[in-house]
């Protein structure tokens, strides 16, 4: 079974977020989600300065299986997209909570539907995996 840690919210298209002590909010994809696209071999991330509302295609991970957007949960301003992340993408794999984290974000008001941890997985288990 995929890491849920309970401090964390979570999206239906399986992002995370974490509120941080300045107030920005740190978003990566789930332990779930990294599992079933497989060994990454290349992660896109979002440049400092670029706005990004909720829903909005703001990140690419790329496995040996595919291609797949990674979507804003939130609205706001892009303050840092994770630079270790282009020579490393495997640390998505291996740390998907922790540096693998894909980029930083200013909120600026209006946010997606949010999960706790419990309803994350429970939306993992209905979609069987």
């Amino acid at each position: 079974m995929s890491k849920v840690p309970s401090d964390l919210k979570y999206t239906r298209t399986h992002e995370w977020l974490r509120t941080l002590p300045d107030g920005t909010v740190e978003v990566g994809i789930t332990d779930h989600a990294q599992h079933a696209l497989g060994d990454l071999v290349f992660v896109e991330v979002p440049e400092a300065g670029r706005k990004v509302t909720p829903g909005e295609p703001f990140a690419v991970v790329e496995s040996v299986k595919a291609a797949s957007d990674v979507y804003a949960p939130i609205s706001g301003e892009v303050t840092e997209g994770n630079p270790a992340l282009a020579s490393a993408p495997e640390t998505i794999n291996t740390d998907p909570y922790g540096g693998g984290w894909l980029a930083r974000v200013r909120p600026s008001g209006a946010q997606g539907a949010l999960l706790t941890a419990a309803e994350y997985e429970k939306l993992t288990a209905e979609e069987g995996n």
